[in-house]
């Protein structure tokens, strides 16, 4: 299952009230590529894939794709905001290295 910190609920939300038309939720997903393998994607959905897992988050909607469910189990997804600048940190723990840049993964 994967989680998510109640700053990137609340984030994810303040954006999700700015798109028209409103998306029924977020899409997290694990995509190949980068220079380790893998990276995450994040994106509005109108509605979950036949073979999604959903869940709830406070009324946010999450999709995750059953491929990705493999490397996103027990992934925590918090909302950061440093001098260096503000993002979406994922905590996974089915990760064995990333690469310098941070932006991608292998399991």
């Amino acid at each position: 299952m994967v989680q998510l910190t109640e700053t990137a609920v609340t984030k994810v939300k303040e954006i999700l009230d700015t798109q028209e038309p409103k998306p029924a939720g977020l899409r997290i997903a694990v995509v190949g590529g980068g220079c380790s393998g893998f990276s995450y994607s994040m994106a509005f959905e109108t509605s979950p894939g036949l073979l999604d897992k959903t869940y709830s988050f406070d009324g946010l909607k999450v999709f995750v794709d059953q491929a990705s469910l493999l490397y996103l189990d027990g992934a925590e997804v918090d909302y950061v905001e440093t001098l260096e600048g503000s993002g979406f940190k994922f905590n996974n723990p089915n990760v064995k290295s990333t690469c310098g840049c941070g932006s991608s993964f292998s399991a």
